[in-house]
């Protein structure tokens, strides 16, 4: 499950400080228009491997949907577009495996080039695009490489540029760049089997969408197979303007039965292929692959169906044979959070992000012995890049401020920790292969995003996008209403852990009180209190006489396990009862209307909106809930399994776990919202609710979206909408 929430976090000076003339409110139309307020904000950032370019994705100014690939000369500075959308590609439809892929991927809305590879001679670019693919050269050419009917997915090219593969048909396939043949690897894709593919919930949970991984010499691939057969089958209606879509959809709900997967290593023209030994037990995730630098071997990461055990396997690529290098084992009451950040050493060592200290640190194993390299009360977020040359590790973390991500240098000699960014900001960075060059996006909540290109030493070299809000930026017409973002501490309801808000107030006049658009989202995996640019949504709201709120309860991550683990078995619990304690803060503010606090959330928050007002009778004014989970039975394995157990064995915590458990308390007047085409959270959920409700004879609002996913939150009629719904049960406004 992924969040989505009103203060978003995106990536040059500073709003705040910034004077205009007019003050021009925020209408809503423009906040969903084109350009993006943010500005010109580059995606996929990447180094030519000889460094002398930087590419990227760009919107177009006509319309921010659509991206076309663009290159940056990292000497002068000169920017010119290397692939138009527009002028290549077919117009065909994609797939809808590439339409569920973007979705999982929260790029549904996204047209025109949404990925590209360099090939490693830093001569071509390999460019998917209307399901097929195009080699593009720096001249501005593009010369399309595959024809096939219903397009092809999961596009790569080898690591020493020999080969382009893809998944065509539900089977692997290479051919060479310089042209030639393809060739199929495998053959028995079809029906329920796929090879070359993530399922479901690695894309959807794990945050996995490879499905093979070539070896660093170009000689071998590992190729994942899955059979969805044992997978329960649900009809989703997928219902649209004009007609609905049935879909047989294989959907692996809490308790039932998960894909098989199997595991091969095979030659690049498919010969010499042995099955993995993953082990005795089927019912297990395949949670990462990744080859030793040279080669030797594989290292897998097995985990277990309860996630409380991920062993990582040392696989014999010749033989499928494998032995477990060490297991990581989570803490009573707890589960494993995956993560990428772990890197393979040339000295033969692991550098490893484990939280079995209760934080998030990095440790390293080398000769069989564990060596812990950073430890507090803090996380590191990320590893982003290690110069072992020089015996450093480059890493995100919150050190300084839980609410501010920066880049750290880590002296793995010594342990000397270097902060290379500066406070007053959240950071995201990657970097070049050989820790040389990093690029640096970052924000607060008076500058959107900007970019900028840094040294090992984290001195920026040059902007890359400096974005800033003067002249013709989109948003400088709004500069003199912006509002400033004040953060805070309260006490949760365990009376002594420590919860973060953020808030934006309207300009208060002494003596009046102003309603509260309470947001929420509350569930594990995403912070929403942090020193980063919001979506100017929320300015919109405070222009019309809102104060915004949000706090960041138990549950949510970056702040150790056991802030973290809190919701173990116990979902809407503490979560419903440390928002509560916001509304409580709230309610002692001279300048907030008490009976006047609207809540909102989306997914889980959706989910929480509903659980707030059940047990929190007439604290709140008013509640959206967004596209909720509504019964836990209803959702994927891998999510729900992990922090609430099994259905099968743990059926108390899920029927305690129920959105709504006695509709009669759901008295406080509710919008119920859902995409009809949901994918993700099935329409059943919003029905089921629904449903109850008009039992048990309980008014309430509804308003459900023909044709929209779990993305209909960024539909304008969606906001429209809720603004027409607090109007009439909270009114907007200083009294």
């Amino acid at each position: 499950m992924h969040k989505w929430f009103i203060a978003a976090a995106l990536a040059t000076t500073g709003v705040a400080a910034m004077t205009a003339d007019a003050q021009v409110p925020l209408p809503l139309e423009r906040v969903f228009a084109a350009p993006d307020l943010a500005g010109p904000q580059p995606r996929a950032l990447k180094l030519s491997p000889d460094g002398a370019l930087l590419t990227f994705l760009r919107a177009r100014t006509d319309d921010k949907d659509r991206l076309d690939l663009w290159a940056r000369d990292t000497t002068t500075g000169a920017e010119r577009m290397l692939v138009d959308s527009l002028k290549i590609g077919t117009g065909a439809a994609l797939s809808e495996a590439e339409k569920m892929q973007r979705e999982r991927a929260r790029i549904g809305a996204l047209k025109g080039i949404v990925a590209y590879d360099w090939a490693a001679d830093g001569r071509s670019l390999l460019v998917p695009l209307d399901g097929d693919l195009y080699l593009a050269t720096l001249d501005g050419q593009a010369r399309r490489i595959t024809d096939v009917p219903g397009g092809v997915l999961n596009a790569d090219v080898s690591p020493r540029g020999g080969f382009v593969s893809y998944v065509r048909d539900q089977n692997v396939w290479v051919q060479p760049i310089a042209g030639g043949a393809a060739r199929a690897l495998t053959s028995e894709g079809r029906g329920t089997v796929h090879f070359g593919e993530a399922e479901f919930v690695a894309q959807e949970e794990m945050h996995r969408d490879e499905g093979y991984w070539w070896s660093p010499d170009d000689r071998y691939l590992a190729v994942e197979r899955f059979d969805e057969a044992p997978v329960k089958v649900f009809t989703r209606a997928a219902i649209g303007a004009t007609g609905t879509a049935i879909y047989e959809q294989r959907y692996p709900a809490a308790g039932t039965p998960n894909v098989l997967v199997d595991l091969y290593v095979m030659r690049a023209d498919g010969s010499g292929k042995v099955k993995v030994d993953l082990g005795g037990d089927p019912d297990i995730y395949l949670a990462r692959v990744d080859w030793l630098p040279d080669g030797s071997a594989l290292l897998v990461q097995r985990e277990n169906r309860a996630q409380t055990k991920l062993d990582v396997l040392r696989v014999d690529p010749a033989t499928g044979k494998s032995t477990i290098l060490f297991t990581e084992n989570a803490r009573a009451k707890s589960w494993i959070n995956l993560s990428d950040s772990y890197r393979l050493m040339a000295d033969g060592g692991l550098l490893w992000r484990s939280e079995r200290d209760g934080f998030g640190h990095l440790w390293r194993l080398k000769d069989g012995r564990w060596t812990q390299l950073t430890k507090g009360d803090w996380v590191v977020t990320g590893l982003v890049a290690v110069d072992e040359a020089k015996g450093r590790a480059y890493f995100t973390g919150n050190k300084d401020d839980v609410l501010e991500q920066q880049l750290y240098a880590l002296d793995l000699k010594r342990g000397a920790i270097t902060r290379l960014t500066e406070r007053g900001w959240y950071n995201s960075v990657t970097a070049d292969g050989a820790a040389q060059r990093f690029v640096v996006t970052r924000s607060n909540p008076d500058q959107p995003p900007q970019t900028y290109l840094a040294d090992a030493d984290g001195k920026r070299l040059a902007w890359i996008n400096e974005n800033r809000v003067e002249g013709a930026h989109p948003y400088a017409p709004y500069v003199a209403t912006h509002q400033p973002m004040r953060f805070g501490t309260i006490k949760a309801a365990d009376g002594t852990t420590d919860l973060h808000w953020q808030m934006v107030t309207p300009r208060l006049e002494p003596g009046k009180r102003y309603p509260v658009f309470f947001q929420h989202y509350g569930g594990p995996g995403s912070q929403g209190v942090a020193r980063n640019w919001k979506n100017p949504l929320i300015q919109h709201l405070v222009g019309k006489g809102w104060i915004y709120f949000e706090v960041d309860n138990r549950g949510t991550p970056n702040r150790g396990v056991d802030f973290e683990s809190a919701i173990w078995h116990a979902m809407g619990t503490v979560e419903v009862a440390d928002q509560r304690k916001g509304a409580d803060y709230l309610k002692t503010l001279d300048f907030v209307d008490a009976g006047r606090i609207a809540t909102f959330g989306w997914s889980y928050g959706g989910y929480m909106s509903l659980k707030m007002i059940e047990a929190d009778q007439g604290v709140y004014a008013a509640a959206i809930s967004g596209a909720p989970v509504t019964d836990w039975h209803l959702y994927d394995t891998h999510y729900t399994e992990r922090y609430m157990g099994d259905p099968r064995t743990d059926g108390i915590a899920y029927d305690a776990s129920r959105a709504v458990i006695d509709p009669k308390k759901i008295t406080t007047p509710m919008l119920l919202i859902h995409g009809m085409a949901d994918d993700n959270v099935f329409l059943d959920n919003a029905t089921k609710v629904a449903a109850e409700l008009q039992a048990a004879n309980m008014p309430f609002d509804m308003m459900f979206y023909p044709g929209k996913t779990h993305s209909a939150s960024r539909d304008i009629h969606v906001w429209t909408t809720i603004e027409r719904f607090l109007e009439q049960h909270v009114g907007s406004g200083a009294k």
